[in-house]
């Protein structure tokens, strides 16, 4: 999981179609910053440790003559470093300044973020592309979406959500490009040739990412993988007065983009949000999808059973399963089988570790490990990693608990160690026992709460409010 961030300063922002709630706040020329962007890089780079990089692009308006009230929006890229003393920034008012953490996974190759092309295009993505796109075995998914995203047409009217454009062209819009990924994702992206900050997260939420909105306080425009601050934030407006206030929101998931165009003569910049729609109706379909029973109904089960392949001999052959009834095996069947393909392409797209030799006298190779409990989903998870990856690799199974020996956790965790064991007694097993303190719980609390700040989906608040031990310890691990 890698982390990404956007600082966006000297743009008015107009996001008011994005959120009704949002009033665009005056200019401000100084303010007092909550945090400073080192405070940012240093959430992130918790979720990125392979590299951490940043870009920045500078955007000025000049005008073209002065008669005419028309300005020209431009923009250069500058390095690491920001624009040069000798001038190389005068003029420009807009900055957007890109941070990328990366954790690598997929590709044979070192890639840091935030990428850049010719075109001044730049790109700053956390997420895994295992269809609709295609990608190769030994590539990485950030430099193919990298190139996609630079083919895409940049025409207003695609910014403009009209549905006809570029009319003789096969090329993609951005939206309908980032429609047919499918996997987890969020990305910030700036496509210089329609002056565009496209950016958002997958239709069901997987990547986080965060959005503070322009206030009076703080102008600025934010977005961060995680809150590099605590839950809430507290205004001093004087000696009498203080006023707690959430400074971050979850972006909603979806396609967003903010449109850079000069607003006046005196040049100053504008940006327009927007919300996109999802092109791909499969998606939507599964987005208003509802249940309307719990439980399957019976005619739901009866299934023609030449239409499901029952377990196949090469699925999970050394882990034999007592054969029910048949009409439940056809359901459970369906549901391992996508299941194994859900492991399978998240081990074999993952190559990084097959680049060096193993040398067994140097040290272990280690490429994945499952958090392992003993119950029945770890276990699964566990077999079906087994059928997924040779078996020269060893595999770590990470156990947390209290009460060191006695927890119910570590006996079930030692006795499916022994499971696997006996069913799979070529592969090298590793049970990680980590011994948590539960006199370590309130701080370990802090951290936790502040990491899933501003804790407003249904998930992250049922793990804040059921203040379960095991729960904050295994995500203080992740």
């Amino acid at each position: 999981m890698c982390g990404i961030a956007l600082i966006l300063s000297g743009i008015q922002i107009d996001s008011s179609p994005i959120s009704s709630d949002y009033t665009c706040p005056p200019p401000q020329s100084s303010f007092q910053p909550l945090f400073s962007e080192d405070d940012i890089k240093a959430a992130l780079q918790r979720r990125g440790p392979d590299s951490l990089g940043t870009k920045f692009v500078y955007i000025g308006s000049k005008k073209i003559s002065e008669e005419s009230e028309n300005c020209t929006v431009k923009s250069f890229l500058v390095e690491d470093d920001g624009p040069e003393e000798n001038g190389a920034g005068h003029g420009f008012f807009g900055e957007l300044r890109f941070i990328g953490a990366t954790l690598q996974l997929r590709g044979v190759n070192p890639v840091v973020q935030p990428l850049t092309d010719a075109s001044v295009n730049v790109l700053v993505y956390n997420g895994e592309i295992f269809g609709g796109i295609y990608v190769s075995s030994d590539s990485n998914d950030t430099e193919v979406l990298m190139q996609s995203l630079g083919k895409c047409c940049s025409c207003i009217s695609h910014v403009d959500n009209r549905s006809s454009c570029c009319s003789g062209t096969s090329q993609d819009s951005v939206p309908e490009l980032l429609s047919r990924i499918k996997g987890p994702w969020s990305l910030i992206y700036w496509q210089d040739t329609s002056k565009t900050l496209w950016f958002g997260r997958d239709a069901f939420g997987r990547r986080s990412l965060l959005v503070h909105w322009p206030t009076a306080h703080d102008p600025r425009l934010l977005l961060s993988s995680v809150s590099p601050s605590s839950l809430r934030l507290i205004y001093e407006f004087d000696e009498k007065q203080t006023v707690e206030l959430n400074f971050w929101e979850e972006l909603p998931c979806g396609i967003y983009s903010i449109s850079v165009s000069a607003l006046d003569l005196d040049g100053h910049l504008v940006g327009k949000g927007r919300k996109h729609e999802w092109n791909n109706s499969e998606l939507n379909e599964l987005i208003t999808w509802e249940r309307s029973c719990i439980h399957p109904k019976p005619e739901e089960l009866s299934v023609s059973c030449g239409n499901v392949p029952i377990i196949q001999h090469d699925i999970l052959s050394a882990f034999p399963l007592e054969l029910g009834p048949m009409k439940a095996l056809v359901a459970s069947h369906r549901v391992l089988i996508a299941l194994r393909e859900s492991v399978m392409r998240r081990t074999t797209s993952n190559r990084i570790y097959k680049v060096s030799p193993i040398n067994h006298e140097q040290g272990r190779c280690v490429p994945l490990a499952v958090l392992f409990s003993g119950g029945l989903d770890s276990m699964i998870i566990a077999a079906l990693a087994h059928h997924c990856i040779d078996k020269k690799y060893e595999i770590d199974l990470l156990n947390v608990s209290f009460d060191g020996e006695s927890a119910p956790d570590r006996i079930s965790a030692r006795a499916g160690l022994k499971e696997l064991q006996k069913n799979a007694p070529f592969r090298r097993w590793n049970l990680v026992e980590i011994d948590a303190d539960l006199q370590k719980l309130p701080s370990e609390m802090k951290h936790v709460e502040s990491l899933i700040n501003p804790a407003k989906t249904y998930m992250v608040s049922s793990i804040y409010d059921h203040k379960s031990s095991s729960c904050f310890m295994g995500l203080n691990i992740l």
